[in-house]
């Protein structure tokens, strides 16, 4: 646990929260400012601050959890699809320094616009940094 994080202080019952999953090392909690309601929170228990510090014992145990709750979200909510979003590191949007999953349901119509797409400036541009990609991963 971490003093000073808002999610390990929610797991360890000093901020209350709407807890809606509480299995082995996985905790989950309705956002408190949702993009749609029913928007979920998935988070380690023990604290992690990106995905790339989950160990992956943990890793599987969130995957485990991320699809009993996105389907339960899905059928309270009575929501036709379902976005799972992770932002890791602040330049991706991440405000808390606790690893997280974004569960959110979505209804068609409901407005909600994923990011902008982008074009390759060739196909050569792509596949050299497609080599690069597969160079880093060794």
């Amino acid at each position: 646990m971490n003093q000073d994080c808002i999610f390990c202080k929610i797991i360890g019952g000093q901020i209350p929260a709407a807890k809606i999953y509480d299995r082995g090392g996985v905790y989950a909690f309705l956002d408190i400012a949702p993009v749609n309601k029913g928007h979920a929170l998935v988070v380690p228990k023990s604290h992690h601050e990106t995905l790339f510090d989950l160990p992956e014992d943990l890793g599987r145990e969130v995957l485990v959890a991320l699809k009993v709750v996105g389907q339960a979200v899905m059928t309270a909510t009575g929501a036709s699809g379902l976005n799972v979003g992770m932002n890791n590191f602040e330049s991706a949007g991440q405000l808390v320094h606790h690893a997280h999953f974004h569960l959110i349901p979505r209804h068609a119509g409901d407005g909600l616009t994923l990011w902008t797409q982008h074009a390759y400036e060739s196909v050569e541009d792509m596949q050299k940094l497609a080599q690069a990609i597969r160079s880093a991963i060794g």
